[in-house]
């Protein structure tokens, strides 16, 4: 079988997968962008407890590998409390767990980035010290932080391919099941690696035109 034969019959497969891939990252990237926003503005806190809650879930996170925190949620959470889990679920919350860690450092390291002084201003003006972040430093860190954000953005998508383990019929795993089917293995991972690759170079393509245009209206 050619490798058009192969892509044309194999399309609609893959495509399907694909379509998983990019769910289950959007509704990761999504939760994980709250949840970092929450750690990013514990881990800058001015209580101590804050911030050694956030530093515990992102060195617990940052440290254990993602293949080992997916089989933790899939078996071992769902094992000890003895009930079963949608591998789209439990694929999710590892995403959002993982993703959420690292954006949590991104926040925090785009409010540490803006000037302690605005800070100061805006406190000796009246605001709250949350209206002060809301309203002042979040704004500015933000425009630091969008490249890092679509970065984890490419770095979850390509993380995705890791559930495959637990089942979730995802890209990779729809090209190991053609695979099965068909014995084509170069052919298939080669498919499979062009379309990664594709969706990969749009988004680095769009996080360089975003930091392009922030460098403008600078």
């Amino acid at each position: 079988m050619s490798f058009f034969e192969l892509l044309a019959q194999t399309w609609p497969r893959l495509l399907h997968g694909l379509g998983i891939t990019l769910e289950s990252t959007l509704i990761s990237l999504a939760l994980a962008a709250i949840l970092g926003l929450v750690f990013g503005m514990l881990s800058v806190s001015r209580a101590t407890g804050a911030r050694a809650v956030a530093r515990v879930y992102v060195d617990i996170i940052r440290g254990t590998p993602i293949i080992v925190q997916a089989f933790f949620i899939y078996f071992g959470i769902t094992s000890a409390l003895n009930f079963r889990m949608d591998p789209m679920t439990a694929g999710i919350i590892t995403l959002t767990l993982n993703a959420g860690a690292y954006l949590a450092e991104i926040f925090r390291g785009g409010i540490q980035a803006v000037d302690k002084g605005q800070m100061e201003a805006a406190r000796s003006l009246g605001l709250p010290y949350g209206m002060a972040m809301r309203k002042v430093i979040l704004p500015q860190a933000v425009r630091t932080m969008v490249p890092a954000i679509v970065n984890q953005f490419i770095i979850t998508l390509k993380d995705s391919s890791i559930l495959s383990v637990i089942g979730l019929t995802e890209l990779t795993q729809v090209g190991s099941l053609i695979i099965a089917d068909n014995l084509e293995s170069f052919k298939v991972w080669l498919i499979v690696g062009i379309m990664y690759f594709i969706i990969i170079m749009i988004l680095s393509t769009i996080s360089k035109k975003i930091e392009k245009r922030l460098k403008v209206n600078a």
